[in-house]
């Protein structure tokens, strides 16, 4: 993925046809974080009934903005004018906003693939043929998010 063009208003990257089916691909794991308890540090603590008043709450309203965001996505890969057809690649363009947009996008899929190979300090020993799968979607999630924060803080 290679930075073409960038404004105050919109980014335009050149992808090949590899890269483009790898990010429609991993756009599709979303979400992979399904619980903020997943996110919390340290050992579980009984809860008042208030303090599992507001975890419900937050939990539904976490559930309903993926939802929306896994809607978004749909919408986000079918317009037909973010990926033209350009020689033997495809031109991906996106606005700022979306960018932003993206890496959260991209940070679910990232955080959840790691949580889901057991949040490894190190790989070597945990990676294996029934979770690669899961490092796999880290990396390449990791990668793009790394090409669009560059391409973001160079302008």
């Amino acid at each position: 993925m290679i930075l073409l063009e960038t404004s105050k208003q919109k980014l335009v990257f050149k992808v090949g046809e590899g890269e483009k089916s790898l990010l429609t691909t991993i756009l599709q794991l979303y979400p992979r974080v399904t619980s903020s308890r997943v996110l919390s540090s340290g050992p579980s603590r009984p809860q008042t009934p208030i303090q599992q008043e507001t975890q419900a709450l937050l939990e539904e309203s976490l559930q309903e903005q993926r939802n929306e965001n896994k809607k978004l996505v749909k919408t986000f890969l079918a317009k037909h004018e973010r990926f033209q057809k350009m020689d033997a690649a495809w031109k991906f363009c996106l606005t700022r906003t979306e960018a932003d947009w993206l890496l959260q996008i991209l940070n679910d899929i990232r955080v959840g693939s790691w949580i889901a190979l057991g949040s490894p300090e190190a790989y070597r020993e945990v990676v294996n043929e029934n979770n690669a799968h899961d490092f796999w979607a880290m990396e390449i999630a990791g990668r793009f998010e790394a090409i669009l924060l560059e391409a973001l803080s160079g302008a």
